[in-house]
C-alpha cells in the first residue's frame, strides 16, 4: 500500500482504528469499471465487520444479486474503501484558514461472495452493529436473494 504523504496525521494504533470503524456509519467500494475506465464506480453501503486473532478486518456488505455492483464484483473480486467520522469544519481566523476535519479509514481489500450459512452469519454481524437492528426480526427468507460480500 503507498505510504502517507502526511505522517502526522497518520494512524497506525490498531485499537485507535477500531474505534474510527465503530464511528462510522457508512463505506463506500471503489471499483472499476471496463465500460467506462475513466471514472471509478463508488458505492456507499451499510457494512458489518469482525475482527480476528490477528488483527485482521473483514467488512461485510450486501446488496441485490443483479445490477453494476454486483457485476462489477463479479468480474474483479477486489475493490477499494473508504469510510469516514467526526468531520467538522474548522475556521482559522488568525491564519485566515479554513480546514475539514475528520478521521477516515481506507484500503484495498480481495472480495468474496458470501453464501449459505456464511451470508447468513455475515448479515447477522450487519445487523448487530446497530442498536435499532440488534433486536431486530429481520427478514432471514431474503438471504438467497441477497448478495453478502466479505472484504478481505
Amino acid at each position: 500500500m503507498r505510504a502517507m504523504r502526511r505522517k502526522d496525521r497518520q494512524v497506525t494504533d490498531f485499537e485507535t482504528i477500531r474505534q474510527i470503524i465503530d464511528s462510522c456509519e457508512v463505506i463506500r467500494i471503489g471499483l472499476s469499471d471496463p465500460e467506462d475506465p475513466m471514472f471509478p464506480y463508488i458505492v456507499p453501503l451499510n457494512f458489518g465487520y469482525t475482527v480476528d486473532e490477528q488483527k485482521q478486518v473483514r467488512f461485510f456488505i450486501h446488496g441485490a444479486r443483479a445490477g453494476r455492483k454486483f457485476e462489477l464484483l463479479q468480474k474483479q473480486q477486489c475493490c477499494s474503501f473508504q469510510m469516514e467520522c467526526n468531520t467538522f469544519l474548522e475556521l482559522v481566523p488568525q491564519g485566515k484558514d479554513v480546514t475539514m476535519r475528520y478521521q477516515c479509514v481506507m484500503g484495498k481489500a480481495d472480495v468474496t461472495l458470501l453464501e449459505d450459512d456464511d451470508a447468513l452469519r455475515a448479515l447477522e454481524i450487519v445487523m448487530s452493529r446497530r442498536e435499532d437492528t440488534r433486536n431486530f426480526d429481520w427478514n432471514r427468507n431474503a438471504v438467497p436473494r441477497t448478495a453478502v460480500w466479505e472484504l478481505k
